[in-house]
Parts: C-alpha cells; structure tokens; sequence
C-alpha cells in the first residue's frame, strides 16, 4: 500500500523558487543561471515483516563463579537442544552476549562489602523466517531452562528492495508536482538539474520485552503478532524551465 502525501499536506509544502530570486544573476563565466522549479515527494509504504530475531537468555547464580558458569552451561545447552528439535538443524542460533561477575553483599553498618556469589549469563539471538513459529520457540525456551527474554524484533530480509519502491513512488509524485506546476504558472519543464533522495532508516517492530516476560510465564503457547513495518522515503527534484 503506497500512501503518498497531498499538495495541502503540511509536510509536502512545494518549495517552489524562480532562481534567481531577483532577476537572472550572472555566472562566474557570465553566462545566465537557469530559472528552477524545486519540488520534493515523499511516499510511505507498508510491508509485512518476513522474519523474527529473539533474544533469549540464561541465567545461574552459585557460591563460586566454576558453578554458576557450569549450571550456566548445561541449561543453555539444554535450550538450544530443543530450540534445534523446533527449527531443524540447520536453525540460526548464535551467542550474542556471555557475562560471569560477582554478586556482592553491603554490610549494613558500612565498610568493604563483600562477594556473595557469582551470576552467570549466556544469552542467544534465534532468526526465523517462520513467524508462525516465534510463539512456539519463546515456549520452547522457558520451559527447558531460558528465564529471559530480552527482545523481539520483526524485521526485513531484503531492506533495499522496500526502499527502493518508497523511492519509486517519492519520485513520481515530486515529477506529478513540477509537471503541475510548471502546466498552472504555463512553463515548460526542460530537464531535471539535480535528484536529492532522502528517507528514514526500517526500523523493525519491537515487540516489549516485559510483556514477552509475563506471557513466558503463562501457559503456551505465547501469542505474537508481527504486525507491519512502514518505510519512508523523500525525493527532492529541481528541474529546469522556460516560458
């Protein structure tokens, strides 16, 4: 779905200018600057996302850091063992993140504190591109020993090519307007001088990871919806005329 913006939109205000501004200034070589119409379109196109990146961690406290990185150990390995009966073989899975530091107790009266135990974290980033499956793997996750979810993102394979159909329609709607123009001010567009594009970056769909949380912790199977992710895109034209 393409939703370009209107002439009377705020936002699509024509930035039209008869350049010079007073009379034809004159050229460093004394030749005359050409008279311009500069115009910009801006187009937003909507796309279904076609894969998922979940982050997905472990955990374990002990008296000593051997521990705590050992327990720490045998439950993402059990994690990913089933995370690979979901999504087959060859599943996308790798570490992202691995911690092991001490946990200290305060005295209450003051003075040096103490350690108490060590915390070790191992946390994975899984990518599927069967979105029907992402409630399942945070499932899957928590119930063989994962105690965190960290984020959730939908997102797109092939950015450039949503980009590119944003800049299509951005482009034809900065033409449509420089033609209006041109026809109601009774101009002749001679050829475009300059082509400035212009956009903001995808930014995929974050799902909230305190309630990826909770519903980790209801009974499955979780429910995700990916919903869609717009892409922005603006060109800006300056086009030569004539009377």
């Amino acid at each position: 779905m393409v939703r370009c913006r209107g002439f009377g939109g705020v936002l699509a205000i024509v930035a039209l200018g008869i350049l010079p501004a007073a009379g034809f200034a004159q050229e460093s070589a004394g030749r005359t600057a050409p008279a311009t119409i500069r115009v910009t379109g801006e187009a937003t196109i909507t796309a279904k996302p076609d894969q998922a990146e979940i982050d997905l961690g472990v955990m374990t406290q002990a008296a000593t850091g051997q521990a705590a990185s050992a327990q720490n150990a045998q439950k993402q390995d059990a994690v990913l063992a089933e995370l690979r009966k979901v999504l087959g073989a060859g599943a996308e899975i790798k570490t992202i993140s691995y911690s092991l530091s001490p946990n200290y107790r305060y005295p209450k009266e003051g003075g040096q504190p103490t350690i108490s135990g060590y915390t070790a974290s191992n946390v994975v980033q899984v990518k599927t591109a069967d979105l029907a499956q992402v409630g399942k793997v945070i499932d899957i996750a928590t119930q063989s020993g994962a105690n965190s979810v960290g984020a959730l993102s939908f997102t797109l394979k092939d950015e450039e090519a949503a980009l590119s159909q944003a800049l299509r329609a951005a482009a034809i709607q900065a033409r449509a307007k420089a033609d209006a123009l041109a026809s109601a001010l009774k101009l002749r567009i001679l050829r475009v001088l300059q082509v400035d594009e212009g956009g903001q970056p995808i930014r995929p769909i974050f799902a909230e990871a305190a309630m990826l949380r909770a519903r980790a912790d209801a009974a499955p199977p979780t429910p995700v919806e990916p919903g869609t992710i717009e892409v922005r895109a603006s060109v800006t034209l300056t086009v030569e005329i004539a009377p």
